[in-house]
């Protein structure tokens, strides 16, 4: 009998969420993705110490500022992951632009003209944004000018709706931080995978999308256990950490599929407006709570990586 990983690959596509080219060249998984917190480990990698000294001692030549050498380092460890992947590779607009639309379309743009100089296309890329309503209209942007994105810090069905009336090529609903929050306002130590509040979260999410024709695909995200990955087996997608890959590559037994598009309650479409999602954000405090959170975080890890740089360049 296969190991669980490999029956989930049967029904899902496994993505790394990993930015160490060691972990992706053990896990040879179809898609990889990065973030400040994941580019901050590439940094500490010895397998991309190359790549760091050479991306610093260019844009030290160059008289680039940290900030810049930042947003070359993190496309360059994205071109180098390119190269060990068959699919995409995810990178993130800065979270501090998480609520400045223009903003965020001329950081992307730069990304993928900074890709296309290190010869890679933008089919090979998607563009991470978080997705508040600004994000999801830079999205909605982007998608016309057939760059397609990765809507993430998704919380709430309000913005997987919104997401989806944009077009978005994907988004990364994030089951472990729904666990965490709930956990913590209930007062629970653990749930069982069925009443899981993030495995739930998502499973609604791909039952209204896969309702309704919904192209846009669906990432479960942030897991905290293999039980979650494995109550979201044929999800389209999972990002799974390489702690989490090698323990689902070491279980064996069979692993049933938990979603599929053939199996949909028929959930009605969604009406979706500016004002309805900002009510209904405001409305779910985990929702709200969680998307700040992480955009904080990821704009905390963004600015130590640039310290890191700066360290490194003086």
């Amino acid at each position: 009998m296969t190991n669980v990983l490999d029956q989930l690959r049967e029904m899902t596509v496994v993505v790394a969420d990993t930015g160490e080219v060691e972990a992706v060249k053990a896990h040879a998984p179809v898609d990889c993705t990065t973030n400040p917190s994941l580019v901050l480990g590439a940094l500490k990698d010895p397998a991309s110490e190359a790549l760091v000294v050479r991306e610093i001692e260019a844009g030290r030549k160059a008289g680039l500022s940290p900030e810049a050498v930042c947003d070359a380092l993190t496309v360059a460890v994205g071109t180098e992951l390119a190269a060990l992947v068959p699919g995409r590779v995810s990178t993130e607009v800065d979270a501090c632009l998480s609520f400045d639309t223009e903003g965020s379309l001329v950081r992307a743009r730069n990304i993928i003209a900074d890709y296309a100089s290190r010869g890679v296309g933008k089919d090979r890329i998607l563009i991470k944004l978080a997705s508040t309503w600004e994000g999801i209209r830079a999205a909605e942007v982007l998608q016309n000018e057939g760059i397609d994105c990765n809507l993430t810090l998704l919380f709430s069905m309000a913005q997987a709706v919104a997401c989806a009336d944009a077009g978005a090529f994907l988004i990364s609903p994030f089951v472990g931080r729904i666990t965490d929050w709930y956990k913590k306002a209930e007062g629970v130590e653990s749930y069982a995978p069925d009443e899981d509040p993030g495995v739930k979260s998502v499973r609604k999410i791909y039952d209204y999308y896969k309702s309704n024709g919904i192209d846009t695909v669906v990432m479960g995200a942030s897991f905290r256990s293999i039980d979650q990955i494995k109550a979201l087996a044929g999800c389209d997608r999972l990002t799974i950490a390489p702690k989490l890959l090698d323990q689902l590559g070491d279980e064996s037994g069979t692993l049933p599929r938990a979603l599929s598009p053939d199996s949909t309650s028929g959930a009605a479409r969604i009406a979706m407006d500016e004002k309805t999602f900002r009510w209904d954000m405001n409305s779910d405090a985990m929702a709200t709570e969680k998307l700040a959170e992480g955009i904080r975080n990821f704009d905390a890890d963004h600015k130590k990586l640039i310290a890191l740089i700066a360290d490194r360049m003086a």
